[in-house]
């Protein structure tokens, strides 16, 4: 368990910071930046929580992605070719087929779609909804950091893709099950200016 006791260190102040293994990192380092949006993502799904307490299940599945991504920080944190041997903190396929098997169970009684969906509806639908396109980005982030350094993990970055997915589909059963959806209706205004 670590224990934190002081909060700054001031060890940053050159603009780097530590991981768990290797020498210290720019903040804008490519590693870092998909730390941190992974840790943005999980900061997201936390505030979309505050809305999930009406839905236990749902609730209960982000409260372990939470727990996840944190697992996700530490394999990002530990460089594969830097890390010492028993300090691994992997993302492992298990964790990906459980999101799989979220995906599949919630999605099953959603009646498919035909059009693209907007954001909104409810709150919590627009509070997964952000975190699905920050998770969005820790991908795009993570596939960044593999053309850089390809001995990073493949599972973190199909963990975040199928994380994406269901947190599309959790959205969805949050708008009363797709009821509540708000539908793209594609050039629906195209000609509102002509007409003012």
């Amino acid at each position: 368990m670590v224990r934190l006791n002081k909060i700054y260190t001031k060890t940053g102040d050159d603009g780097t910071t530590a991981l768990i293994s290797g020498p210290r990192r720019l903040k804008d380092d490519v590693r870092i930046e998909a730390l941190g949006t992974v840790d943005e993502a999980s900061a997201f799904i936390g505030m979309a929580r505050l809305n999930s307490k009406g839905m236990p299940r749902i609730d209960s599945v982000l409260a372990r992605v939470q727990n996840d991504l944190f697992d996700l920080g530490g394999d990002l944190a530990n460089p594969p070719q830097t890390a010492t041997k028993g300090t691994h903190l992997r993302i492992t396929e298990a964790q990906v087929l459980w999101l799989e098997a979220q995906i599949d169970h919630f999605n099953a009684d959603l009646k498919p779609l035909d059009s693209f969906i907007l954001p909104g509806g409810n709150d919590l639908s627009a509070r997964l909804h952000v975190a699905r396109v920050v998770t969005r980005r820790a991908e795009r982030c993570v596939v960044a950091l593999m053309r850089a350094e390809p001995e990073t993990g493949r599972p973190a970055r199909l963990y975040l893709n199928r994380l994406s997915d269901l947190l599309f589909v959790l959205a969805r059963v949050a708008n009363r099950k797709g009821a509540g959806d708000v539908l793209w209706r594609p050039g629906a205004h195209t000609g509102d200016s002509a007409r003012r």
